[in-house]
């Protein structure tokens, strides 16, 4: 039976892609997440290396050249499209809020 399709991604999965928008080896990515997030996400190397074969599988991201032995990758349109919709489902739960938050106010 074929693996399904990630449908939604964790924190970690979405900065993972988030840092691949530009072409980066393993350690890359992790200083990228933490300088984008101001160090409130951090990222295991096990973690990260176990996503990037997840990720490399699923054909979100792509081996794109092996460097002084760092292994080099960048997100794939599929990847691209993932992330996309990933960030339009956290923008609604944003949304749903804040019309929870309002109608509250307005009791």
């Amino acid at each position: 039976m074929a693996r399904k399709k990630l449908e939604t991604l964790t924190e970690q999965m979405f900065y993972v892609l988030l840092a691949l928008r530009q072409e980066r080896h393993g350690y890359g990515i992790m200083q990228a997440i933490t300088a984008l997030t101001n160090g409130r996400v951090n990222i295991g190397a096990g973690t990260l290396y176990a996503l990037l074969e997840r990720f490399e599988g699923e054909g979100f991201i792509t081996f794109t050249r092996m460097e002084d032995k760092r292994k080099y990758y960048k997100l794939t349109p599929e990847g691209d499209k993932a992330l996309r919709e990933e960030y339009g489902r956290i923008r609604q739960q944003a949304a749903d809020m804040e019309t929870v938050l309002r109608e509250e106010e307005g009791q």
